[in-house]
């Protein structure tokens, strides 16, 4: 096979999951249920990734690795609460590291 040929060879792959719900058994409602539930999730991922570098952490020893992941879901509940400031997170959490008067009104909210 020349080199041309191995980019147009695509593998396909099939995956089975099983679900337990309520829903009724309606595909298109549970497909729609599913995709918003990963809409959700990858838009936390994006803004921890982004705002607190999350994928370049190379934090493994122990709990450690759990342990930041819960306060950086907590600063981010924090800063989403955080009204009186324009910008989004990522602008917040710099605000906050150099204005303490700010992170106490983050703390505090």
């Amino acid at each position: 096979m020349i080199e041309s040929e191995r980019h147009l060879a695509k593998k396909v792959s099939k995956q089975t999951s099983y679900f337990i719900t309520s829903l009724t058994n309606d595909a298109r409602l549970i497909l729609v249920a599913k995709r918003s539930h990963w809409g959700i999730e990858n838009g936390l991922h994006w803004i921890l990734d982004v705002a607190f570098r999350e994928d370049d952490s190379r934090v493994r020893q122990g709990n450690a690795d759990q342990n930041l992941a819960v306060l950086r879901h907590m600063a981010l509940n924090l800063l989403k609460q955080e009204k009186s400031a324009k910008g989004g997170i990522q602008a917040k959490r710099l605000q906050a590291a150099w204005n303490e008067d700010y992170l106490v009104k983050v703390l505090s909210g």
